[in-house]
Order: structure tokens, then sequence, then C-alpha cells
């Protein structure tokens, strides 16, 4: 059982110059935060990190570790990363029926009690699945071309769910998944395994593994990380 975290993005929309994976919060760079929680699951044999080819930020910042590597095989797309990623993992001796838990380097809130709860709820089942959680909030459907933007209709929110990472399927499966989903809009690795006809196990996560994305999210995920850790003082985060 091994975990992949692509972190080959450019993280764009946060406004950074550097990466939003190698931004510092709570006194680390986000990724070390997303690498140690995942490290916390004894149960996991590895944890591979998949970065751009040339990107040496990733080596510089992760302690080394018994159970880590890099791989620097990332793609343009976070599924090209993936797909990268799991061949790596069966060139380095990882086998097409191992399972494969993939987890957004940006969601760096994940505990390791929410990646066990995942394991203890997929690992027999024949599909795999991933955590998510219910939508509470009402949503909005927004009308075409209105300007200034207005709501055209009210969109029923019963058994919909907000997809959280990790994603947990067997690197064979996944894998050829992804191979038959090229060129079309996969946006985790779940939409791949769907298409193929299969139906993942949603899997309830927590509020608090949302995925780092809007300069908001920043300061947002660092107070979660400072009061875990007893830290409540805030400080001055560094965007690059």
């Amino acid at each position: 059982m091994y975990a992949l975290v692509p972190a080959a993005g450019s993280g764009s929309r946060l406004g950074s110059e550097l990466p939003k994976q190698y931004l510092e919060l709570a006194g680390q760079p986000m990724i070390a935060h997303t690498v140690g929680a995942l490290l916390g699951c004894a149960r996991l044999r590895g944890v591979t990190v998949v970065v751009a080819p040339g990107d040496t930020r990733a080596a510089a910042c992760l302690a080394p570790q018994p159970r880590l590597q890099l791989a620097d095989c990332g793609g343009a797309t976070r599924a090209a990363s993936v797909r990268g990623g799991l061949r790596w993992l069966l060139e380095h001796g990882a086998d097409a029926r191992d399972w494969v838990l993939v987890h957004d380097a940006a969601r760096c809130c994940i505990t390791a009690q929410a990646v066990d709860r995942l394991v203890d709820a997929c690992r027999d089942d024949a599909v795999g699945g991933l955590l998510a959680l219910p939508l509470a909030d009402t949503l909005k459907r927004q009308q075409d071309g209105a300007a200034p933007v207005r709501v055209q209709a009210t969109v029923p929110r019963g058994g919909l769910w907000q997809a959280q990472t990790p994603q947990m399927f067997r690197i064979g499966q996944l894998a050829d998944a992804l191979d038959a989903g090229a060129g079309a809009e996969v946006t985790d690795e779940a939409s791949a395994i769907e298409a193929q006809g299969l139906r993942p196990l949603l899997v309830p996560g927590e509020a608090s593994n949302f995925k780092v994305t809007l300069p908001g999210d920043l300061e947002l995920a660092e107070a979660v990380l400072l009061a875990r850790s007893g830290t409540r003082a805030p400080r001055r985060l560094r965007h690059g």
C-alpha cells in the first residue's frame, strides 16, 4: 500500500512566485505538513512525491525518511503527474494489484486518522474509494451571459458530495483508467475510475481537509495547523 503525492503544479491562482506546495505555513513548507501526515499512517509502505523534472525544492524542504521517495516525473497536468507516478512505483517494486492513495499536496491539513479511516473502508473493497463530505450549503447555478452575475436556479444538494483526497485504488486499475481517459477532462482519480463503469466508495472525510487554492485558504490552513500544534499566536504568511 503506497501514497502518491502529485506536486508538479505551479499554484498560479495564489499569485505567488513560489509553487504553493513550497509556501511556508506554521514554520514548515506546506508539502512537509502533507507528507508528515501521510508518513504518520504506519500501514503505508512508502510515500512518493511526484515533482516536475529539475525541481530541487522538494529535496531541500523534506527531511530524508526511509519511507519517503521523490520521483521527478511530473507532467503538465495532474493526471499526467499521477500516471507518471504510478509508472514510477511499478518500476520500483510495486505490484499492479497494490493499493495506492493519491493525495493533493495542497491538502496539508489531512490527518493520519482520516487516512486510516479510508484504508479501513476500502482495503477489502473490489473498487476502492475516496474521502468526501456531503454538501451542506445551498447551491446556485449562475445565469449565462448575465452582467452582473445573477442566479439562474437553485440546485438540489441531496445526494451530492464534495470530493477530497486521498483517493484509494489499485495501481494497475487506476493506471488503466487514466490511460483510457487520456485527452478527456479528468479532474480526479475517482472520475477516471467512474468512466470505466465502476462506483467508488464515498468515505466521510473532514472539513479541515480542504485544498489550499486561493490566498484566504493559506491563512485558514495555517490557523488549523497552529491550533493542532498548540501555537495560536498569529504570524505573517510568507508568499514567496
